[in-house]
Formats: structure tokens, C-alpha cells, sequence
């Protein structure tokens, strides 16, 4: 709410990738407007504080001025990020995604990057209290995979919503898709088919870029973050394998050809 306050003045297009700038990479709301967070960072009064944005690329540094969950705060070995609840049953999103599919993608990988995340921050503290300067600099890919692991994937969890309440773009983000790309059956063959050609491992993102001030289809390796490429993310999309492999196997193409029934554009 905070956030949408901020930006009321905005045009709608502006609001809603501003909105979507300190949602995502803040981790503050569970939905792009529905829903809220149960992500809270523990922040203490006392310890050192890392800032995340600084492994995760200039897009994150205006958020970070706003935001305190981009600060990983630990005393006592305590650590900031939790794994957050999803904003619905791990079986509402079927039969596009099976709740099996979900269960596991969310409990297991979301998690071990969450873990991982933490680790290698507590890790950091410890090195830049120490002025270890090797060990910090070590540590720095991990932060990146695994804070990038855990931004993304609370971005998607937030992009998807049970079919029955999907419904598509309208305003000017529809008026924005058209303009860009024809209409928004084009922008979603463009978009399947760049993410489908993903190597291996990575995700399919629909991006808003300040400095053209225009939206961008963009695809990242592994868990490397959008903001990395200069672009605040609006709409991800996972094609790691755990994503879909259980229902679609191999088949990426066709996984990307039913997630959008369950896309949130809200």
C-alpha cells in the first residue's frame, strides 16, 4: 500500500512498473496488486546489515532506498529471508500446473535457495568483518544464484493465479503490449518462443527498461535477475525443468503454451 501511495501520481503504465519494481525486488507484496507478502525480513536494531541490491545489479538500487528487505540484518546467527507462503493451494493452479509440480518446486528449490541465500550471507558478514577480501569476493556468485533464485521466484509465484481468476492485460500495459508487438497474441508467440529457446536452465521475462520507458522480452540464465540487464520485471516465467518436467517432460513448448491460462496480469 505504501508502495502504491508513492507512485499515485504516476501515469498507470509508469505506476505499474514502478509498482512492480518495488513488489519484486523489495519483496514486499505476494501479488502484483491482490496480494501481500507474509515475506518479512528480520531486521534487527543491532548487527551488520549487507545490502542485497549490491549483487544484483544497478535496477535494484532505487528500491533499495525504500525498502528494508533488500537488507539481510543477522545477529546472533539469526538469519533475514524466510520462504514465503504461496497466495494459493499448491493444486489451484491445475490442471495447467499440477499441485504436485508446485509442492515440490516451492518446499524443496525455493527453499534450498532461500537456505543457500542465507548461508552464504552469514558467510559474507563474517568475511567483511574480518576483511577477508578473497572470501567475500567467493561468495559473491552464490549471493548472486541464490538471492537472484529467491527474487525470481517471488516474482513468479505472484504471477500466477487459479485459471478461474485469469484474466488478461488491459489499460495501457494492453495498450503498451499492442504497440509494441501487434497485439497480445503476438507478444505471447514472441515471448514462448524466445523463452523455449532458452539453454538449458533459465527464465522467460517481460521487462520494463526507464531508459527507453518502453516494455522488452528478455531471457536470463539459471537465476541470474532481470535487474542485472538494466529492466525492472514485470511477468517471469521459470523453465528450469522442476518447473514443469513432471507434467510436460521434455516438452517445453508446451508448458509455455498452457502457463499463460494461469498468468496474472492484475
Amino acid at each position: 500500500w505504501q508502495c502504491h501511495q508513492r507512485f499515485a501520481s504516476h501515469t498507470s503504465l509508469q505506476r505499474w512498473s514502478n509498482l512492480s519494481l518495488c513488489i519484486h525486488v523489495a519483496l514486499l507484496t505476494a501479488s502484483l496488486a491482490a496480494f501481500t507478502y507474509t515475506l518479512i525480513p528480520l531486521i534487527m536494531a543491532s548487527g551488520r546489515v549487507i545490502n542485497l541490491a549490491r549483487f544484483l545489479g544497478k535496477a535494484a538500487e532505487p528500491a533499495a532506498a525504500h525498502s528494508q528487505a533488500l537488507h539481510y540484518s543477522t545477529v546472533g546467527g539469526a538469519a533475514a529471508y524466510k520462504l514465503p507462503d504461496l497466495p494459493y493451494d499448491y493444486s489451484a493452479l491445475e490442471p495447467v500446473i499440477s499441485g504436485e509440480i508446485m509442492e515440490l518446486h516451492h518446499k524443496k528449490h525455493h527453499a534450498t535457495y532461500v537456505t543457500n541465500l542465507n548461508k552464504a550471507l552469514e558467510e559474507y558478514a563474517d568475511a567483511e568483518s574480518n576483511k577477508d577480501l578473497q572470501k567475500m569476493i567467493s561468495l559473491q556468485s552464490a549471493i548472486n544464484f541464490n538471492g537472484g533464485g529467491h527474487i525470481n521466484h517471488d516474482i513468479f509465484w505472484t504471477n500466477l493465479c487459479p485459471e478461474k481468476d485469469a484474466a488478461p492485460p488491459a489499460g495501457e500495459l494492453l495498450s503498451a503490449i499492442e504497440a509494441k508487438w501487434g497485439s497480445l497474441d503476438k507478444f505471447i508467440a514472441t515471448f514462448s518462443a524466445k523463452t523455449a529457446a532458452v539453454q538449458g536452465s533459465g527464465w522467460g521475462w517481460l521487462g520494463y527498461s526507464k531508459e527507453s520507458k518502453g516494455l522488452e522480452i528478455a531471457t536470463c540464465a539459471n537465476q541470474d535477475p532481470l535487474a542485472a540487464k538494466g529492466l525492472v520485471p514485470l511477468l517471469g516465467v521459470d523453465v528450469w525443468e522442476h518447473a514443469y518436467y513432471l507434467q510436460y517432460k521434455n516438452v517445453r513448448p508446451d508448458y509455455l503454451k498452457a502457463v499463460w491460462k494461469v498468468v496474472n496480469w492484475d
